[in-house]
């Protein structure tokens, strides 16, 4: 029995953000009778601004600094992010402290008239703000537009059936958790759209050393989506990039075996290197590792130094 005991959640307001939230304190519930979960929501910078790219704002930290700032400060105990969203380098004294079951990790076309990738008429207009999936959707459909599309995901739907685009690359997750799936047109295959690293999991983040909150969490944490993740964020910690630069990369794991591939490329799909890995699940992070310095071997080092210099915005074409 945990009867007194309290954790408070931090999170961003979104719906998605406010659905992850819930689920998890569904299950710290479910999992330890008698305790008592409750939410605060914390604005981010990514929140206040809704215009541009996600670059210009500083990264994927303008979507956690905030959260951190609470934890740290004793506001919040825990934090429930979209892994995606969380930087390798978090602020001194946190912790991803589990990592639950993930869900579809695949990015998905919405369109108004329900076609595919395939089936958008040349020149359709089609949204997102990820330098990832501009890369790829021009390597595999350079004769549509890309438009800047930022918002959440009821923004971005939105948008889509009001005509502002034709169409929007979203994440399978966030429309399946917030009961969208319906509006899903296609779910892309991975080896056409490569996903965001820890695209589909979600991230508990708490204080290093505080044993009463990491010994809820860990009854969450699944050992495959740990272990995926694991493998996903050392590719993108050995490259040290953020969000300016399209890299991909995504890890599967079958008959015990881990599957690491990993893609970087140039916004205008100029140029894309991709490699795959694999090996023993125990040995990930170094898999990820290992992935990275085969790419940055094969000229990834040359394309990332370049947008780092030159910080490559998203155009309409």
């Amino acid at each position: 029995m945990t009867a007194g005991e309290t954790i408070v959640i931090g999170t961003r307001g979104s719906a998605l953000a406010r659905w992850q939230a819930a689920e998890i304190g569904r299950l710290l519930r479910a999992a330890n009778p008698g305790l008592e979960v409750s939410e605060r929501i914390i604005v981010t910078a990514g929140d206040r601004s809704q215009t541009g790219p996600v670059v210009d704002l500083g990264g994927k930290s303008v979507w956690v600094q905030e959260i951190e700032d609470a934890l740290l400060s004793g506001e919040v105990d825990l934090a429930v992010h979209s892994m995606k969203d969380v930087p390798t380098d978090l602020a001194g004294g946190l912790a991803i402290v589990a990592v639950p079951t993930r869900a579809d990790p695949r990015d998905a076309i919405v369109s108004r008239t329900g076609a595919g990738l395939d089936a958008l008429p040349p020149g359709s207009r089609v949204g997102t703000s990820s330098l990832r999936r501009v890369c790829q959707l021009r390597a595999a459909r350079g004769d549509l537009g890309i438009e800047i599309l930022r918002g959440n995901v009821d923004t971005r739907l939105r948008k889509v059936a009001e005509g502002v685009v034709d169409a929007a690359v979203l994440a399978c997750a966030g429309l399946d958790r917030l009961g969208f799936s319906a509006r899903i047109a296609e779910r892309l295959d991975p080896t056409r759209m490569l996903p965001a690293i820890g695209q589909g999991a979600l991230a508990l983040e708490a204080r290093a050393n505080d044993e009463r909150v990491v010994s809820f969490c860990r009854a969450l944490s699944d050992s495959a989506a740990e272990t995926t993740v694991a493998a996903e964020r050392a590719l993108l910690a050995g490259l040290g990039v953020g969000c300016r630069t399209p890299v991909a990369g995504y890890a599967t794991l079958a008959a015990g075996r881990l599957t690491v591939a990993g893609l970087v490329g140039r916004p205008d799909a100029s140029e894309m290197i991709a490699e795959t890995v694999a090996g023993a699940p125990k040995d990930a992070t170094a898999l990820g590792a290992d992935l990275a310095r085969r790419l940055l071997a094969r000229g990834a080092d040359r394309i990332l130094r370049d947008l780092e210099l030159h910080a490559a915005p998203v155009v309409s074409r």
